[in-house]
């Protein structure tokens, strides 16, 4: 069991005065600017602004606090985000399957899950994705430039898993990403789980085996 558990954007604008005020005002001027001489007209300019010297100023406060960290280790149903746009809302059940049961499980979904490296695509650049894949799913599904083929070949016991979960959450799942850590040095990046194939407000199911990780989670910043 132990070798199991070594292997996540000012507008505005000026008022001008009555059209009556602003023809007056403009001949006005414009006599006044006919006595003017020339020199006397360049030295009431304002300085180049290349003459000017720049002077940094610090921020009076930061643009984005980043919040404290909260750890979430006890069962319960704990609301992690209230905004305009909606809430997020965080179930945790530990222990969902039994310790014994979780390993058996572990080694079936290990040695049957047609696993797969696939490769990513980064600002252009492909690069080996740091862990295994695996689709389930009447359809094919995209995230990252990455598509994954439609496979409705549920492994039984992951037929046996979401029907266990869909019984304790009352919620119904369609498909299921696998995902396969070798060992401490494989990783996922953030991520949103936000592909339009998943609807407007998706609900993740998500269960671990094997050993112990943290699951992290941050609200996605607003652009600035």
């Amino acid at each position: 069991m132990d070798n199991k558990r070594q292997r996540a954007r000012v507008q505005g604008a000026w008022a001008g005065p009555a059209k009556s005020q602003a023809i007056a005002q403009s001949v006005s001027t414009a006599k006044n600017h006919a006595h003017q001489k020339t020199g006397q007209s360049w030295m009431n300019k304002e300085p180049h602004p290349s003459d000017r010297q720049f002077v940094f100023k610090e921020p009076q406060q930061t643009l984005r606090r980043v919040p404290e960290p909260r750890v979430i280790d006890k069962e319960g149903v704990y609301e992690i985000s209230l905004s305009p746009t909606g809430i997020s809302r965080v179930c945790l059940y530990p222990g969902f399957v039994a310790l014994k049961e979780a390993d058996w499980v572990l080694e079936q979904l290990c040695r049957d899950v047609p696993w797969k490296q696939r490769i990513g695509i980064r600002e252009d650049v492909t690069y080996q994705q740091p862990r295994l894949t695996a689709w389930y799913g009447e359809l094919p599904y995209t995230y990252s430039r990455i598509t994954m083929e439609p496979n409705p070949d549920w492994h039984p016991v992951l037929l046996t898993l979401k029907s266990q979960i869909e019984a304790n959450t009352g919620h119904t799942f369609n498909s299921l990403l696998c995902n396969l850590y070798r060992n401490e040095k494989d990783s996922v990046d953030w991520h949103s789980d936000d592909e339009p194939s998943l609807g407007k407000c998706p609900i993740i199911a998500s269960l671990s085996f094997g050993a112990t990780r943290t699951f992290e989670m941050r609200k996605k910043p607003l652009p600035l």
